[in-house]
Parts: C-alpha cells; sequence; structure tokens
C-alpha cells in the first residue's frame, strides 16, 4: 500500500468524497453493530442463542447473494442511484429492527438490511477512487480508514447504546445513515458516468475459472472462522454491553491496523500463498486456545485481540490475491468472491450456538479452527494454480482500488 504516497493529499478530497466515505464508515458499522446487544436481545426478547446468532445469519446470507447481482444493477442506473437505494433500505429496515417486537421479525428486517449493504458497499469504493484527487492510492488510503473506523466503532458504540436499551443501536445506525443519503443525495454529482452493462451471469461465469474458485472456497472456509470469533464470542464472554462493546472496539482497531499497514509490509517481503499458508495456521492456534480458555474472560479476550491482528492481514492478503488471481475485470471478481465470502459468514453463528447448547463454548471454537484449517489445505493443495497471485505487480496500490470491499473485510 502507498500510503506515503497518499498521505500528502488524502485528507484534501471534494465534499462528495467525504460524504460518501461518511456513509462507508456507517455501512462498515453495522458489522460488529449488533455484537454487544445479542445477549441483551436474547433475555428481552426470549429468544436463544441459536435464534439470535440467525440475525447474523440473514444479514450476511441476503449480503452475500446481493453480491452476485450489485454490479449488474450499478452498471444500469449508475452509481449515485445505487448509492441512494442501498441507504435508503438500510435506513428503512434498520428502523423496522429498532420497532420490533419479536426476534423473528429482527432476523427478517436484518435481511432486507444486507440488501441495502450490498447494493451500497459494492459500489461506494469505485465512487470514492473515482471522485478523489491525488490519485487511486489516496482514494484507497481514505476508503481504508473509513473501512477500519467503522468496524471498530461499531461494537463500540452499540455498547454504548445497548446500555439503554437494545433498540439503540438500531435508531442510532438510522439517524446516521439518513444523515449519509442527505449527503450523498446533496454533494454527489452523478457526472458523465460511462456505463457498460455487466451481464447478469458475469459473476457466476467467473467462479468457474480454477484460480477464482480456490480462493472463493478459501475463503467461504476463512469466514467461518471469522464470524465464530465475530458473532459467538458475545455469549461465553459473559459481559455487559460495554464490556463486549470495548472488546470488540479493540478488535476493530487490531484488525484495522494491520490490514492498513502489516498486510502490504508482509507482501513486499513474502510471496501471497506464503503469508496465507502462516497467518491461517497461526488463526487456527489461536482460535483453538480461544476454545481452551472460553471460560476464562480475560484470557478470552486476548485471543479475540490477537484473532484481530491475523484476520486483518488475511483480509488484505486474500482480496489482493483475488484481483491478481485471473484477468476478469475486478469488479466482477470481487462480487463473485466477496458472495461466497458472505455466505461463509452465514453459516458460522448459528452453528456455533447449537454445538454450544449441545456441547460447551469450547467446540464452537474448535470448529471454528477446523474450517480455517480446511481453508489452508485448500490454498495448499491449489498452490500451482495461484502461482499467478505471486507474481509482482507493478502497481498494486491502484489495482487494490477494485478490490477492497467489506466482504473482504469481514
Amino acid at each position: 500500500m502507498s500510503s506515503a504516497t497518499a498521505t500528502g493529499s488524502v485528507w484534501r478530497q471534494p465534499a462528495q468524497v467525504w460524504a460518501v466515505a461518511f456513509a462507508s464508515v456507517v455501512a462498515f458499522m453495522g458489522i460488529g453493530l449488533v455484537d454487544p446487544i445479542l445477549p441483551a436481545i436474547a433475555e428481552s426478547l426470549e429468544a436463544t442463542p441459536t435464534e439470535t446468532e440467525l440475525l447474523f445469519t440473514s444479514y450476511l446470507l441476503i449480503t452475500g447473494l446481493a453480491m452476485l447481482i450489485t454490479s449488474w444493477v450499478s452498471s444500469r442506473i449508475g452509481a449515485k442511484a445505487t448509492l441512494l437505494i442501498g441507504l435508503a433500505l438500510i435506513v428503512v429496515f434498520a428502523l423496522a429492527c429498532a420497532l420490533s417486537g419479536s426476534v423473528d421479525a429482527i432476523i427478517g428486517f436484518r435481511a432486507g438490511w444486507g440488501l441495502g449493504n450490498a447494493l451500497f458497499i459494492s459500489t461506494a469504493l469505485a465512487t470514492i477512487v473515482g471522485s478523489a484527487s491525488g490519485g487511486s492510492a489516496a482514494a484507497i488510503v481514505l476508503y481504508e480508514a473509513a473501512l477500519g473506523l467503522g468496524i471498530a466503532i461499531g461494537p463500540l458504540l452499540g455498547g454504548l447504546l445497548g446500555e439503554v436499551s437494545w433498540r439503540g443501536p438500531f435508531f442510532g445506525v438510522v439517524a446516521l445513515m439518513a444523515i449519509g443519503f442527505i449527503a450523498v443525495l446533496t454533494l454527489l454529482r452523478p457526472g458523465a458516468e460511462r456505463r457498460q452493462p455487466v451481464p447478469f451471469s458475469a459473476p457466476f461465469r467467473a467462479l468457474g475459472r480454477p484460480a477464482l474458485a480456490i480462493l472463493a472456497v478459501t475463503a467461504f472456509f476463512y469466514n467461518i472462522g471469522f464470524f465464530v470469533l465475530l458473532a459467538f464470542s458475545p455469549f461465553p464472554l459473559g459481559f455487559g454491553a460495554m464490556g463486549i462493546g470495548f472488546t470488540f472496539f479493540g478488535w476493530g482497531v487490531a484488525l484495522a491496523i494491520t490490514s492498513v499497514w502489516v498486510a502490504p509490509w508482509m507482501m513486499r517481503r513474502m510471496r501471497r500463498t506464503a503469508i496465507i499458508l502462516t497467518i491461517m495456521p497461526l488463526l487456527a492456534v489461536d482460535l483453538i486456545v480461544a476454545g481452551l480458555v472460553a471460560e476464562t474472560a480475560a484470557f478470552l479476550v486476548a485471543c479475540i485481540i490477537v484473532g484481530g491482528l491475523l484476520l486483518g492481514i488475511m483480509n488484505t492478503v486474500l482480496t489482493e490475491a483475488v484481483m491478481e488471481a485471473t484477468d476478469l475485470p475486478r469488479s466482477v471478481a470481487s462480487s463473485a468472491y466477496s458472495s461466497v465470502r458472505f455466505i461463509g459468514g452465514a453459516v458460522a453463528p448459528p452453528v456455533a450456538a447449537v454445538l454450544w447448547h449441545q456441547f460447551n463454548a469450547t467446540v464452537p471454537y474448535l470448529f471454528a479452527a477446523a474450517a480455517v484449517l480446511v481453508a489452508t489445505l485448500t490454498v495448499f493443495l491449489g498452490r500451482r494454480v495461484l502461482a499467478r497471485i505471486d507474481d509482482e505487480a507493478d502497481d498494486t496500490a491502484t489495482e487494490d482500488a477494485e478490490a477492497i470491499l467489506i466482504g473482504d473485510a469481514a
């Protein structure tokens, strides 16, 4: 990442760039926002942990499936319209969540939220890159800053508002996203968009490419580990909303630091496959340790923070690998990969809750570790097919611009 190149100009951006960046922060906050209030929702609505974990599943599943069509939609109606529709859907369904009286209703409304999120996040980066001053490097730094800020602030804001009521975080998103909608509506100029319609079948055909298929399978199992750590951990921690919020604020900061600074540093010194085959087993070890110490909150918090450090590296390396793996348009490769990855995340939370109910708090983390090891084995067995991702790119900063989507940050 060419951070140095962009440092001088990254903060001097047109108002429309800041409007999209602000809305991006709020969109990314949605990933961890409900984390601190999961136990409170379960208690207030008399829901089981498995039912409560479906709040993640419905959101991630619909986001993942919608990712397959967002490039088709935005290529026809334009970036601004796609952004506004996505933001409007998030506002409507977040408000519906806040006003709901049952966990089943919230599960359904979170699915609608996921649709809005897919439409927004799949378009936001391209909009920032197209409008930012200072070139692609400045745009990437700004987008990654928004991503890291959102992932870190989401659990903290959820904890603060969750201390008042479990409905508070949802109302908070409504207010912030409404501001984002107004900012994008008034400040973003459509300009002379050159729309090149993307075939509806493009992401599906992309998954037929061997290299992209290998990375998509890898991401599916990797994201199981990611979301067991994120979505299941609030239950064995046993903290209140603020305690969970601060824990995952630390997790988000750790993830942001390694994704923005450590991963690019490593990629300048190591092959991408070597990084994956090094960090993935370390993540599996961290998850195993988390399972063994799940009954001791302080040790579990330490494992969560360490997990954030490792996940940040993996997110950046995997997304760059996807962009280098084929000669497909980056928007198509990214949407296809992100879709499978989100679906893997959707599987994890309810399975973890069932395993906890059937056995104990250790088993879900062992399940997550096993999934991460499957992801590692997939890369190891397919390393010859993935040889292309180890080729040195002449301008990685520019090519990263199309790579880093939220599906690649979760």
